[in-house]
């Protein structure tokens, strides 16, 4: 059955930018939009995040962060800010020389994210829509007293926060991003109705440094936390298998309500700044898992939010792109998956936009040729770990 899908406007959003040399930029967003519209994909009406909805944010930012926390990034967002202001800004994980460095107007912006994330959920929640995919959201490093991992405020929190309390709904987090969900699991760690779900990259070797299988919730929230630790140049076939079987056996024990997914696209072996060896295969396929999971036990009720990915050309726009696909029931995934090879090509003409950052090569199709890139050496080895952290991380689901 098709199911009703929207896409939140992110045009708010776009002010959410430190500075041109940052890796976590809005250009993300641009490209994945023009390669939907000349896809013929893009929605032809988006769900405006409505006025009042700023008003909510503001309230949602002050239940979840500290009042002295907010109060320093409204004093920091100002074009000149107070000397005082900037002497705290370290404290509070903003200062000029981390990873999250304030910005004028930084506060509005964050807002206008958080703003769009509750739309999201309302939509789905209010039974207007049975899909929401907001791109701009999925800041899941923000902490209530910190900035983070480029995250100011959590808007994936403040969404759950809001579907808890507005709603009562159970909810099922699932977080894709190469790196730790870490702020959204401390916010619920200890509620049992909120189970939070990560795959990453293991924190041996990258930010933000947690995210274990020993990790499995507090008190009450025991159990309602499940963290999948993948080695260091994993491949799509170990990282679905892990992925695969850790939400169908999550969906399955907790039966959800409503599923809110967050979709970095850093784990693919073009990024950056992570060490995983994967193709744009798992971006086809765990949207697909996500949706027959909320078919299964939410009744179709999925949102979904953006996050990290810093391959801003061969990556984001793809990986974005067939998460819509897969939300919005689109015929083009038949091409995709592999009926029509010629016709998952991406369209002639993408990308449109011209910059001294553009790859001087840029892929031709949808999902990537793998059969030119070089084997992992340690395969077996790293398939063989995967699958035995895994066994230790299940053993106290269900």
């Amino acid at each position: 059955m098709s199911k009703r899908s929207v896409w939140v406007d992110t045009s708010g959003s776009k002010g959410y930018r430190f500075h041109d040399e940052h890796p976590f930029h809005p250009i993300r967003l641009e490209l994945t939009e023009q390669l939907l519209r000349l896809s013929g994909e893009f929605p032809a009406a988006e769900l405006i995040v409505p006025p009042f909805a700023e008003e909510e944010a503001e309230q949602a930012i002050c239940k979840l962060h500290r009042h002295d926390y907010v109060d320093t990034v409204l004093a920091l967002s100002e074009e000149h800010p107070d000397p005082e202001a900037v002497r705290k800004a370290d404290a509070f994980g903003l200062g000029a020389d981390g990873d999250t460095p304030f910005f004028p107007g930084m506060h509005a912006a964050t807002r206008s994210i958080v703003a769009g994330s509750l739309a999201a959920a309302d939509a789905v929640m209010s039974g207007s829509a049975d899909h929401a995919l907001h791109l701009a959201g999925g800041l899941h490093h923000a902490f209530p007293d910190r900035a983070a991992g480029f995250c100011i405020y959590n808007d994936a929190a403040a969404a759950i926060s809001h579907i808890r309390e507005k709603y009562g709904a159970r909810v099922l987090y699932v977080d894709t991003d190469v790196h730790h969900g870490d702020g959204v699991q401390w916010f619920f760690y200890t509620d049992p109705d909120v189970f939070t779900l990560s795959i990453h990259e293991t924190g041996k070797f990258l930010f933000p440094g947690s995210g274990f299988h020993h990790e499995r919730g507090d008190s009450s929230g025991y159990g309602a936390c499940l963290n999948l630790s993948m080695e260091p140049y994993t491949e799509d076939e170990s990282w679905l298998e892990c992925f695969g079987e850790a939400l169908a056996r999550a969906a399955a024990v907790f039966r959800p309500d409503v599923i809110v997914s967050q979709h970095g696209c850093d784990a693919h072996a073009f990024d950056p700044l992570a060490h995983i060896h994967c193709s744009m295969k798992i971006y086809r396929e765990m949207p697909r898992m996500i949706r027959e999971c909320a078919d299964t036990y939410s009744q179709g009720r999925w949102i979904a939010l953006g996050g990290g990915g810093y391959d801003h050309w061969r990556v984001i726009p793809r990986a974005w792109s067939l998460l819509w696909l897969e939300m919005s029931s689109s015929p083009l995934l038949k091409a995709i998956d592999g009926d029509s090879p010629n016709a998952a090509l991406l369209p002639l003409g993408w990308p449109q936009l011209e910059s001294p950052d553009r790859p001087d090569e840029l892929p031709p199709g949808w999902l990537d040729d793998t059969s030119d890139w070089t084997p992992m050496p340690r395969r077996t080895e790293i398939t063989a770990k995967n699958r035995e952290m895994l066994a230790i991380a299940l053993q106290h689901i269900g």
